[in-house]
């Protein structure tokens, strides 16, 4: 996955620090990423969040909120209002580069911001909240006993995940009279809550509230045991997928050009999880599977493996040969269906020299009322079809009528 450092003006004139992570492939929309409170666009939910929807075609920008990460200024002098603000400058950096994003996904208070800035950022279609919370002041009940401080000393140093986080008096002011329900209600986006059941930080209820004052289209789906910050990669590469299959549905993808001499397109493989074996496939900008290996062998067994696709194939090319002319013909052929088994054969197995180390079981059924005669002329059209002619010139197809 192609990764861009990119560079923005925050609401401040600060710098903020961002990665804009691209497909391998044509970039059939453009996402923006806001990451949860105090976090950074590093942490593992954004990173993994992001490299799967980039798989799927996506170009998405994740940035750091002004004073985090590796953007300039003091995080003590921000509030909700410029996180906000700092999200419509940033869609408005990417509308400069020609890549205005029409998809919004905001993580916890990070999903607030989105659904306070969706309005204002005019390209965006879509919007999506993980874990986020429905009143932007429930951030405050995790600075505790620090609260009084800040609002005596006008700033207090408050430990959030194990690390300190400076505080001040205008961010916890801002952020208590912040009230969604009326931007959510006119949002005019299409909507999509993710929330896991058991989040401690941001009860389920919030997602609740979010989704029923929002008007259609709209949609909720849990992410089961996940916790708040999505550390567990299995279920960061679920949101994606879910993000990606939900929003095709509502976004205008840019179809990639297929180069001459491919005119059904070009199918990409990219490499998803640089541990195992997953990887992305897409074919053109609307067809996206999955291809792995099994898990005795490494792999996590989400998709097909290499050979099985290939069996996908021939399966698939036989059936539309088989059918396409039995309705040339006008028989009743009333359906079809191809069982495919790929094994390796080795040489002194074959029983014959030169013999070709893949053979391809194919076991055919027909149904309908066809005549015996019509039943081998079809067994004898699948030999036709044009992946089994490709497969044949250095592998052995067996096939049999059951």
């Amino acid at each position: 996955m192609p990764t861009e450092r990119f560079t923005f003006t925050g609401h401040s004139g600060d710098e903020l620090a961002a990665r804009l992570d691209l497909p391998e492939g044509p970039v059939l929309a453009t996402a923006l990423f806001a990451h949860c409170f105090t976090c950074s666009k590093d942490i593992p939910a954004a990173r993994r969040i992001s490299a799967r929807l980039a798989g799927a075609g996506f170009a998405v920008l994740r940035f750091d909120f002004t004073g985090l990460g590796h953007s300039e200024g003091e995080f003590e002098n921000t509030s909700f209002t410029s996180n906000v603000e700092d999200l419509v400058l940033a869609a408005k950096a990417l509308a400069g580069r020609d890549m205005a994003p029409s998809l919004l996904i905001g993580h916890s208070l990070g999903g607030a911001a989105m659904l306070k800035a969706a309005r204002q950022i005019e390209s965006s279609k879509a919007v999506v909240t993980i874990g986020a919370p429905f009143d932007p002041g429930h951030v405050t009940r995790n600075f505790g006993g620090d609260l009084e401080k800040i609002e005596a000393e006008g700033a207090a140093e408050v430990h959030l995940g194990g690390r300190p986080v400076s505080i001040g008096k205008k961010f916890v002011e801002d952020v208590k009279a912040e009230k969604l329900e009326g931007e959510i209600a006119h949002l005019k986006r299409a909507l999509l809550v993710l929330h896991a059941p058991r989040d401690a930080v941001v009860g389920i209820g919030n997602a609740s509230d979010i989704f029923l004052a929002a008007k259609h289209p709209k949609s909720f789906v849990t992410l089961g045991e996940a916790d708040h910050l999505i550390t567990n990669p299995e279920d960061a590469e679920y949101a994606a997928e879910v993000i990606a299959a939900w929003a095709a549905r509502y976004l205008d993808l840019k179809a990639p050009c297929p180069p001459p001499g491919a005119p059904e397109g070009v199918v990409r493989v990219t490499e998803a999880d640089p541990d195992g074996f997953l990887q992305d496939v897409n074919a053109g900008p609307k067809h996206h599977l999955l291809a792995d290996e099994p898990e005795a062998y490494g792999g996590t067994d989400k998709g097909l493996t290499p050979y099985g696709f290939l069996s996908a194939g021939l399966g698939a090319c036989t059936s539309m040969t088989i059918r396409m002319y039995a309705r040339r013909k006008g028989w009743p052929l009333e359906g079809v269906s191809v069982d495919i088994c790929h094994d390796k054969v080795h040489a002194q197995d074959a029983g014959q020299p030169g013999a070709k180390p893949d053979r391809f079981r194919r076991v055919i059924r027909l149904e309908g009322e066809l005549s015996e005669e019509q039943r081998q002329k079809l067994l004898e059209i699948a030999d036709k079809c044009p992946v089994h002619r490709t497969l044949e010139r250095s592998s052995e197809v067996v096939t049999r009528l059951e």
